[in-house]
């Protein structure tokens, strides 16, 4: 197997307030209503609606959670290579699991709570920034 060689994109990340949850619903299910806090994701695939968002949800087969939430902030462009690729390297490093979902213009990338302080030295040491202002 050939050996897969990043360039580490040095990047801010703003660490969300709220800790989030990611919830499964079956596919065919309606989006539930979501607290009223800003920030939550809504993706329908054929195996299941995913539901991230910072309350655990009522009738969801799964939930998984707390995570911290860090969402990156600056420059983000759709055609550049290894955006993703920069933060999750350090933190397959560092054995810390993780949770991604995208927006237009920016990732968001879920650490377990618990492994929050793990996941902020790996990225730290691999360039990244990290604030929660």
């Amino acid at each position: 197997m050939a050996e897969l060689s990043v360039t580490i994109v040095a990047q801010h990340f703003y660490v969300l307030p709220d800790q989030l949850w990611v919830h499964r619903l079956p596919a065919d299910a309606p989006v539930p209503p979501l607290p009223d806090r800003p920030w939550s994701s809504v993706t329908r695939a054929r195996d299941g609606l995913t539901v991230v968002c910072a309350e655990r949800l009522a009738g969801a087969s799964g939930a998984s959670g707390p995570y911290r939430g860090l969402y990156g902030t600056g420059a983000h462009s759709l055609d550049l290579p290894g955006m993703l690729a920069s933060v999750l390297v350090p933190l397959a490093g560092a054995g810390i699991g993780v949770f991604a979902a995208s927006t237009f213009d920016a990732d968001l990338v879920l650490v377990p709570a618990g492994e929050y302080e793990r996941a902020r030295t790996a990225l730290e040491a691999a360039g990244h920034t990290l604030s929660s202002d």
